[in-house]
């Protein structure tokens, strides 16, 4: 190809790459967004009841109607829609789609209000993070006047709502995907439902009975992680163990002249090799 060739190619692949992100970016127009947010939210409360009749199969295809009406980038519609068909997931006991649809609802979530890795810290160590949150609460209204300062106020209001809203989402999603986590089980399974817990223990917005669950399980996962990593490292060793012997077998040997050390201090394996 020459040059030229190549610098319209590149050009032409430009372009499109911008084309994409003017069309992921695009938004409906203010009455349009309107008219399809209220569809949606209609078929929602239609998918709702659904729930409440315990018709889970029909509430998830309705709430999959709902997402279709919903512009997709109203992030925390669309988290809510999400969460709602985790609670269905979980009640069909469809664990990974239950984890598959409180994950997605969490990520919506993230780009509505970012998590703050720095504030996370600070709640784990106590007074310390009360003691940043009630900094961060304090805005100074900047108003220069009275009309400028309401609306300012107006403004820090619905911050604030928004905030509790996104939350309050939040916890359910969490709860959802570390029980379907704790269903799956496994290694990994275990440790996500684990890390799922610890950050709900940091909310200050959980009911009671739900802090109890995450208490239960912060008490009862270390062992059950131990365990599952043990039978994990016990399957693959034996994966390994068969088709080491399919590749050694023409060489007459197994694995069996092969002795694997585990160190005690690294849990890492060494390998000696025995003759027959």
């Amino acid at each position: 190809m020459s040059n030229d060739a190549k610098q319209r190619a590149g050009a032409s692949a430009s372009d499109s790459e911008d084309e994409e992100d003017v069309f992921h970016d695009a938004r409906f127009p203010a009455d349009e967004e309107t008219r399809l947010l209220e569809e949606s939210r209609s078929i929602k409360a239609e998918a709702n009841k659904l729930f409440s009749a315990a018709s889970y199969d029909e509430a998830i295809t309705c709430y999959d109607r709902a997402l279709a009406s919903c512009p997709n980038y109203l992030d925390y519609e669309v988290a809510v829609l999400r969460s709602n068909m985790a609670a269905c997931y979980l009640k069909l006991e469809d664990w990974k789609a239950s984890v598959d649809s409180a994950t997605a609802c969490i990520d919506r979530l993230d780009k509505v209000l970012p998590p703050t890795p720095a504030a996370a810290a600070d709640s784990q160590k106590g007074n310390n993070g009360a003691e940043t949150a009630a900094e961060e609460a304090v805005v100074e209204i900047t108003g220069d006047n009275e009309d400028a300062e309401e609306e300012q106020l107006k403004r820090l209001q619905q911050l604030d709502q928004t905030k509790r809203d996104v939350m309050r989402i939040r916890a359910k999603a969490l709860m959802r995907r570390a029980r379907a986590r704790m269903q799956l089980g496994g290694w990994a399974n275990l440790q996500g439902a684990e890390e799922d817990y610890k950050e709900l223990a940091a909310m200050d917005n959980l009911p009671p009975d739900d802090r109890r669950v995450v208490q239960k399980g912060l008490r009862e996962l270390p062992a059950k992680i131990n365990q599952a990593r043990e039978k994990d490292m016990a399957e693959m060793m034996g994966k390994l163990k068969d088709l080491g012997n399919g590749i050694l077998k023409p060489f007459g040997l197994s694995t069996e002249n092969f002795k694997f050390v585990q160190d005690p201090k690294t849990g890492g394996y060494s390998m000696n090799f025995q003759s027959g």
